[in-house]
């Protein structure tokens, strides 16, 4: 008799492992390990992950890359929209949640599979963003989650696995690290606080670069495409480019605190390079390049699309209707940005664009008109207050 099959979200840690033994033993699945790499595995972590995955008892193992399928249907949007969480994270870790789980479903379709799982507690937010792609995208596809249905602790899956031969080294790392192209989340115990900061040693990347340097970055229509004079086939390699200038220098550290789709608030680090380096550098482009009418409906059409993202509506048509609106934006978002890069810390030098608005043709700021006369100005405000002052005399405003 044919086992059910089930597609299993691998991510190789404690939770996954333990899924697959579970779901074999006791549940009698098929099990198919499917590992979506978003641009932060090494070939030797995949290869180690796919002996695990077969040692654990799964069916079959595949790993797919998603990092560019990943730029292009969503970060690319994050740039267009300079979207920061609360002003402060890049939506590292919940943007390519939405893609894990993307690939997740549709692998479960393409072999005939009749469950997918993931190995996600009851306590965060990647249970919904997982569980809402398979609920839209699953048809009639079963949801197995055995870490958050067993309400298991971290030591009893331990147990398990050595229980059931497979007594591996699962001491827990001290700071929980989910590193990807859009950036590195960090957690530990001072972000379960409310006042801790992480440590130095808690970061992935160590300082090691010391003298400042000023490097360059070309946007066309508002996608990094070239750092320091190379243009690259695709923004994907751009950034990776970046990240390795910036890296060095400890740039992008920080503690987000959020607001959890499950209603509760949580910390947590992260650091970020090349994704804060852009984003700040694109919206730099973006002042002078765009209308201050078009920057103020991009802010809030972006906000709306980083919230929805964080909470698991990326299928949501509506994000496909603000991605046409930022999309457009970009038209003339081109040009070249400085920065200089110092230990823990990055400035913003300038910019070059043949759009730039900045055109001293019609004036200096503070200095110069030359598009308009000081009778021209002395109309324009009587006009404009008019409407105020009436208010003013209509309800003896005299004073203030």
């Amino acid at each position: 008799m044919n086992k059910p099959k089930i597609v299993l979200a691998y991510s190789g840690g404690l939770d996954t492992s333990f899924c697959i033994k579970y779901l074999t033993k006791e549940k009698g699945y098929e099990v198919h390990a499917l590992t979506v790499d978003t641009g932060g595995f090494t070939p030797e972590q995949l290869q180690a992950m796919e002996e695990r995955a077969y040692q654990l008892g799964a069916a079959s193992y595949r790993s797919v890359n998603a990092t560019q399928d990943f730029y292009d249907r969503c970060i690319r949007y994050l740039v267009y929209g300079n979207v920061l969480r609360n002003n402060t994270y890049p939506l590292s870790v919940s943007a390519e949640r939405m893609f894990q789980a993307l690939e997740t479903a549709n692998y479960a379709k393409s072999i005939g599979a009749q469950a997918v799982a993931h190995g996600s507690t009851g306590a965060g937010n990647d249970q919904v963003r997982f569980d809402i792609v398979f609920q839209i995208l699953g048809e009639d596809l079963e949801i197995i989650t055995p870490i958050r249905d067993l309400q298991l602790s971290r030591q009893a899956e331990i147990e398990y696995l050595n229980a059931n031969g497979f007594a591996a080294s699962w001491e827990k790392a001290k700071y929980s690290i989910n590193q990807g192209i859009w950036g590195t989340s960090v957690g530990g115990v001072e972000t379960l606080t409310s006042h801790q900061p992480l440590p130095e040693a808690a970061y992935p990347t160590q300082l090691s670069e010391n003298e400042p340097k000023i490097i360059e970055l070309l946007f066309t229509k508002g996608e990094l495409t070239g750092v320091n004079g190379q243009t690259f086939p695709h923004p994907v390699a751009a950034i990776q480019a970046l990240q390795t200038l910036a890296a060095p220098f400890a740039i992008g550290r920080d503690v987000h605190l959020g607001d959890t789709i499950i209603g509760i608030k949580g910390r947590v680090g992260f650091e970020a390079a090349a994704p804060l380096i852009i984003i700040k550098a694109h919206h730099l482009l973006e002042k002078h390049v765009l209308t201050k009418w078009q920057q103020y409906w991009k802010e809030q059409l972006a906000n709306w699309y980083g919230m929805l993202l964080h909470e698991g509506q990326f299928l949501d048509p509506v994000m496909r209707n603000i991605e046409t609106f930022l999309a457009d934006t970009q038209a003339n978002v081109s040009g070249k940005v400085f920065v200089k890069l110092h230990p823990y810390r990055f400035e913003l030098q300038g910019i070059e664009s043949k759009f730039d608005l900045m055109n001293s043709n019609f004036g200096a700021y503070g200095e110069m008109n030359r598009a308009w006369t000081g009778d021209d100005v002395k109309g324009f405000t009587k006009i404009l207050s008019n409407q105020s002052k009436i208010h003013h005399v209509v309800n003896n405003d005299g004073e203030l």
